[in-house]
């Protein structure tokens, strides 16, 4: 028997992405570009960070997908998506055809701590296995330690690449990244 003040667990998914969900997840990643390099990007930048430009990008890209492995997965509350990851293969000049790649992923600020993150990111690395990959890499902005944190508590580690990214129009709009990597488990 439930009691009153029990609240029900949500209906937490992660499936491959349709065309039907370029809205949601451009407006997801808008609301997570605009929190986590809000003090890292342009203004430039930020001001063409929303919903429909993503959006845009993501229907091209599900349309007519790049050649070799990709999928966009999505997290979802109930029939909400709430979280999205891209996975590709990884083109360093260093990778071989078995490194995978965690292009781009987040949840929805208001929707983080729900465990939608770490489903998202388990689907993702089970979807390189599945595509053939044996390692997964990502890049991130050095000073994004939250998610830093997040992925090493989930098996990945820094392995010493480092490179810079451009983040805007001017000289010196540039921000260092970190590589990491996890062994997708056989």
């Amino acid at each position: 028997m439930s009691h009153p003040h029990d609240h029900p667990v949500a209906d937490a998914s992660v499936r491959v992405a349709t065309p039907w969900d370029v809205d949601a997840v451009g407006a997801v990643q808008s609301l997570v570009w605009h929190e986590t390099y809000a003090s890292l990007l342009s203004s430039e930048a930020l001001a063409a960070a929303t919903p429909q430009e993503f959006a845009q990008v993501w229907k091209e890209s599900l349309a007519h997908p790049p050649s070799g492995a990709y999928r966009l997965l999505v997290a979802c509350s109930g029939e909400e998506v709430v979280g999205f990851a891209a996975i590709g293969p990884n083109a360093d000049p260093d990778a071989t055809q078995v490194d995978g790649e965690l292009l781009v992923g987040g949840v929805s600020p208001p929707e983080r701590r729900a465990g939608h993150g770490s489903r998202l990111l388990n689907a993702a690395v089970d979807t390189a296995g599945v595509l053939g990959f044996v390692r997964v890499r990502t890049w991130l902005l050095e000073p994004d330690r939250a998610t830093r944190t997040f992925l090493e508590a989930a098996g990945f580690a820094l392995d010493g690449a480092r490179r810079e990214r451009v983040t805007g129009p001017a000289d010196g709009d540039v921000a260092e990244e970190v590589r990491l990597t996890a062994e997708v488990p056989q």
